[in-house]
């Protein structure tokens, strides 16, 4: 892992650090780093972040910026996040397959 970080930071200064660059990775992997001084001070001075994240919906907050959402007692997320979004996706598009095919005088 640490040579797949260091590969990563690498392309990223080639191409000129802006701040926002970074790598996901378990949270249980995160004690075993052991990175080449520059990536340190790279994190260290914010230039690169290394996010260890315990869930997917971690990950999936940090790379869209929106919250993943829980579900209510009921079962549904909260409007403006990722699995609502994912959820009313997979929704409409079940509908429109149902809808395929269909004669228009039969819906």
């Amino acid at each position: 892992m640490n040579e797949k970080i260091e590969g990563f930071f690498r392309v990223c200064k080639a191409r000129g650090l802006k701040g926002s660059e970074g790598v996901i990775i378990p949270e249980q992997n995160a004690a075993d780093l052991m990175l080449d001084e520059d990536v340190v001070r790279a994190v260290a001075a914010k230039k690169f972040h290394i996010y260890p994240v315990r869930t997917v919906d971690e990950g999936i907050s940090i790379l869209t910026g929106l919250p993943a959402g829980k579900p209510s007692k009921k079962g549904v997320y909260p409007k403006g996040s990722v699995n609502r979004i994912v959820v009313d996706n997979l929704g409409a598009m079940l509908d429109r397959w149902k809808d395929y095919g269909k004669d228009k005088t039969e819906k």
